[in-house]
């Protein structure tokens, strides 16, 4: 049923005649001049609602176009909906398609708008937003990328990190560099500048990063011989570290942990806190496993007792704990010396009752691999670059040996030691290699069928080697030693 305004028909409806339609009028039309009509509907909270279109012909038929719903359109609005059409129907536009290209283009503009936002904010990405993008996709260490973290945020972020990309230089990298320099310490810069070169030749095969990088990768002219030739590294600074113990080091060694215990029990009571307490046992033991298995310390520092066979004298070390390359990480099986074997077994009376060997404080896990090597390093404070004692820790020389004359010492020169004293006991290098835990390469069809693993080899040299150490520190004087 169509209705019209109480003016009559071709008239328009009054606001308060709209207002007053009552829902009994669902589904009738009302007419409001012009070939502008509207369906009457109702709601779910019993309102009505005037659903507006206005019929024009087009193409030998009528056609609807729709012009709003009353009231959330006002009526004012919905007639210049109405005489707009109308109009574009005089000029042999179809009101219904303009409509549509107009939502169209308005959803291609915002689109771009979008596009161009994205492209802006993608020319913008700075090297905070690369490296957090390289923890996530492009590097993945054993400690969970936490070391990387911690040294960018203190060395690299705060120099470069608002750095755009597309803007990044060598010499921005060499300002993070020259600000480690200030620190003194080589190796940290070394270390920076190899991470800081896998995290940008990383970007440079990866979008949007490479896209960035249209001058080239500024990573690429940061070669060891660039820091050379800018003196950024010491002059006597070697890269590939060098240092062994001499046999009068190993004997004085063992001749400080002595006196350092001896010290301390002499101290009164009173004076115990404030005296310097000697090495702890367990750092004692590890030093001398260390020197006499050729093991890594965080080898050692991982191992659990359930891979440490006391009465066999054997010390399993599973793949996950060895360094390198995870896929070509082996298993190691260390055949202990008797003076080995009784470095674990006063481990065994220290830490037997828990499943590590050097468990942590709350005994659920072991403790961090650093351990030793910061313990040994905050005993030779004259070589670390520190304005004042780190918080509870050691902040003395008790541990430089030879009066500092050879540098520091860590405690992974200990392995470099043993295998120097395994070679001078005659034993061949292949040997040595796998005394260490390091796969020697060979020829694909070799490793194929020839899996003999010189055990008694092995067994062999870790004997001699406890029976050098063993001589080494039992000896009165190293005249004596060297005699024998």
């Amino acid at each position: 049923m169509t209705r019209y305004p109480k003016a009559g028909k071709g008239s328009q409806w009054k606001v308060k005649e709209l207002a007053a339609i009552p829902a009994e009028w669902k589904g009738d039309t009302i007419s409001d001049g012009g070939g502008l009509s509207g369906e009457i509907r109702t709601r779910q909270n019993g309102s009505v609602s005037i659903r507006f279109k206005y019929g024009f012909r087009w193409q030998g038929k009528t056609v609807w176009h729709q012009c709003g719903t009353y009231p959330d359109t006002g009526i004012a609005e919905i007639r210049a909906e109405r005489d707009k059409a109308r109009q574009q129907v005089a000029e042999g536009i179809n009101p219904t398609d303009a409509k549509k290209a107009a939502k169209i283009q308005a959803a291609a503009a915002i689109a771009a708008t979008i596009a161009e936002a994205e492209r802006q904010a993608a020319e913008n990405l700075t090297v905070t937003d690369l490296f957090e993008a390289w923890l996530i996709d492009g590097v993945q260490r054993e400690d969970g990328n936490a070391e990387l973290r911690r040294s960018f945020t203190k060395d690299v972020l705060p120099v470069i990190g608002k750095k755009m990309i597309r803007e990044l230089s060598k010499q921005d990298l060499l300002a993070v560099l020259r600000t480690a320099k200030k620190r003194g310490l080589n190796r940290t810069l070394v270390i920076l500048n190899n991470d800081m070169r896998q995290m940008l030749r990383w970007a440079e095969k990866h979008k949007p990063w490479r896209g960035l990088m249209s001058d080239g990768n500024p990573a690429d002219l940061m070669t060891p011989k660039v820091l050379d030739d800018l003196k950024l590294l010491d002059a006597d600074y070697n890269e590939v570290r060098e240092r062994t113990l001499s046999p009068a080091e190993v004997r004085e060694l063992r001749d400080i942990f002595a006196k350092l215990e001896s010290d301390y029990d002499a101290l009164p009571e009173g004076q115990k806190y404030s005296g310097i307490r000697p090495v702890n046992k367990r750092v004692q033991c590890a030093i001398w496993i260390c020197l006499s298995t050729l093991c890594r310390i965080g080898e050692l520092l991982m191992s659990e007792w359930q891979h440490i066979d006391l009465e066999a004298g054997t010390w399993f070390i599973p793949a996950a704990n060895t360094k390198g390359r995870h896929r070509k990480r082996k298993d190691n099986k260390v055949t202990l010396s008797p003076f080995a074997r009784r470095q674990f077994e006063m481990l065994y009376k220290l830490t037997g009752t828990t499943p590590y060997v050097f468990p942590n404080a709350k005994g659920d896990g072991h403790v961090c691999t650093k351990t030793v090597s910061k313990l040994v390093g905050d005993r030779q404070c004259r070589f670390k670059n520190r304005s004042k004692p780190l918080s509870g820790r050691q902040h003395n020389d008790t541990l430089m040996l030879a009066g500092g004359a050879n540098g520091e010492w860590t405690p992974h020169d200990l392995r470099r030691t043993g295998s120097t004293m395994m070679q001078s006991l005659g034993v061949v290098p292949d040997i040595i290699d796998l005394c260490q835990g390091h796969a020697i390469e060979a020829p694909k069809v070799r490793g194929a069928y020839q899996h003999y693993d010189y055990t008694a080899e092995k067994a062999e040299a870790w004997r001699q080697l406890g029976e050098r150490i063993e001589a080494l520190l039992t000896a009165d004087n190293i005249l004596e030693f060297r005699r024998a």
